[in-house]
């Protein structure tokens, strides 16, 4: 009866506060509850990611929850009033979804990065006209003549670009079949044609055969055309049985002279294995010369080629030769583009790249010693050859110096723990076959052990010498024959690693 009178004195005001304090009590505990949901997902998301270590996961886990249960204990068991504790869960909600949202996302790129597949290519198509024709674009060239070239088992490329062509010109234009690349491009100089298709990948070669090709011609049309491989030619030995945490494995790392799609097909201007043991932390990276005059298989039979026509074929042929000089086996490729390089360097905020001689590239003076990159310099400098005195051999160390300098850069904890929004970032400009799994296990065992790396560069070296190439018959191009005595002393360093032996000084 007296609590019954009590509550009939309380007055309006006081009756009105008591339902705000009931209210702000549950907006609390409402949030903090929010927040604990919210922390649950997150540390899903990062268990989901499957690269930082567990006994990092498991702390951060505990840190998360037992600060959730701090607030809950403010809000719920002490009926905290304080709107400084609602705020800090709310802002720890928004923090948390966010953080969620990102992780997600960066597991989905990482599968991206790592469901490129050898099945496609895109072939980048050109069609060019002499430089002192009139025609601007494919929409001038409705009653011109057409060089084409139909290679066996690449009808379906031509015939897509020419059904682009007609589609854009307006009309069925005519055509004029050839037998090679260079019977096409000699047809457009000698006027027999007024434009010719042909493959960006063949590019760089015409500029060989015919001195200052590119500057006797100019695009007006460039069609990207995306085909099937047949994945069951495909040589990349048996990437999936390795052990990335145990194993002593080999990685190519091929760059390609283009920008754009990373699948586009090319030649491979650079050309590095990095035969990596995780126990002993030691990386060999061996740079091979381009216009190294080697067999390419499956491809050339007992003729010879360049190292870099080897690209042109699929990187899995260019992986198969290398594996064949050096008579290892090459599980994992890498394969980067002019664009990736931009995107990796800039994405680790550069990189200092050790330069053996001071030179001057398109992006600047370089120094001799320790020069800081963005992606546009390292760039630069890794194709610059004309200021350099050993010339394509010098370019190809220049390249080694950069590789060099990203996987310092990338094996630092620092680094590491940046690498989720690293292959977000990269995941379209880069294409490998290393497994979502192994990538983690990669990150994960660098991130749990720690210590320094011991990487050391070689590069195989060769002769200059004028022989025919498989991929361009009839002419005699720059080739380097290889040095067999530098090939064996290669050979020896990279079991060196394989036994888990120290790499010399």
């Amino acid at each position: 009866m007296e609590n019954t009178s009590q509550k009939k004195k309380m007055s309006p005001a006081k009756r009105r506060r008591k339902r705000i304090q009931k209210a702000f009590r549950i907006a609390g505990e409402i949030l903090v509850g929010i927040q604990i949901l919210v922390t649950l997902v997150f540390i899903g998301c990062i268990w989901r990611l499957g690269m930082i270590p567990t006994k990092l996961v498991a702390g951060l886990a505990a840190i998360l929850l037992v600060f959730a249960a701090l607030l809950f204990t403010m809000q719920v068991i002490t009926r905290g009033k304080a709107i400084v504790s609602k705020l800090v869960s709310v802002l720890m909600s928004v923090i948390l979804v966010l953080g969620s949202v990102y992780l997600f996302r960066t597991h989905d790129a990482v599968e991206e990065l790592t469901d490129n597949s050898l099945g496609k290519q895109v072939h980048s198509m050109l069609v060019a006209v002499r430089s002192d024709d009139p025609a601007e674009k494919v929409q001038d060239t409705k009653d011109y003549i057409y060089g084409i070239q139909k290679k066996p088992g690449e009808d379906e490329v031509i015939n897509k670009a020419m059904e682009k062509i007609n589609e854009d010109a307006g009309a069925e234009v005519m055509t004029a079949q050839y037998n090679t690349l260079t019977d096409q491009a000699a047809a457009l100089l000698d006027k027999s044609v007024e434009a010719i298709v042909y493959d960006e990948g063949y590019g760089g070669i015409l500029d060989e055969v015919f001195e200052g090709f590119n500057n006797q011609i100019k695009i007006i049309g460039q069609y990207s055309i995306e085909v099937e491989v047949d994945e069951e030619n495909l040589l990349l030995g048996t990437s999936e049985e390795v052990d990335v945490t145990e194993d002593t494995f080999s990685i190519y790392i091929s760059g390609i002279d283009v920008f754009g799609p990373v699948a586009t097909k090319s030649r491979s201007d650079v050309n590095i294995i990095a035969t990596i043991n995780p126990k002993t932390k030691q990386i060999l990276l061996t740079n091979t010369p381009r216009d190294y005059y080697v067999q390419i298989p499956e491809v050339s039979g007992e003729g010879k080629d360049k190292l870099t026509h080897a690209g042109i074929y699929g990187v899995d042929k260019s992986m198969a030769t290398l594996g064949e000089l050096y008579g290892i086996d090459i599980p994992f490729y890498a394969r980067v583009n002019f664009t990736s390089l931009i995107t990796m360097v800039d994405s680790m905020g550069g990189i200092d790249v050790d330069s053996e001689y001071a030179c001057t590239t398109y992006a600047g003076e370089v120094q001799k010693g320790i020069n800081h990159f963005n992606g546009e310099q390292a760039l630069a400098f890794a194709r610059e050859r004309y200021s350099l005195e050993g010339g394509d051999n010098q370019r190809g160390k220049n390249q080694m110096a950069v590789i060099q300098a990203m996987f310092k850069k990338m094996i630092t904890p620092e680094m590491l723990m940046k690498a989720p929004t690293m292959i977000s970032e990269i995941s379209d400009s880069v294409e490998t076959n290393m497994s979502m799994d192994q990538i983690q296990k990669l990150i994960q065992s660098q991130l749990s052990s720690g210590g320094s790396w011991t990487i050391k560069s070689v590069a195989a070296e060769g002769t200059g010498d004028s022989q025919y190439c498989y991929s361009m018959p009839g002419t005699a191009l720059y080739v380097m024959q290889p040095n067999m005595e530098s090939v064996e002393n290669i050979k020896a360093l990279m079991q060196t690693v394989q036994n888990g032996e120290k790499l010399p000084e």
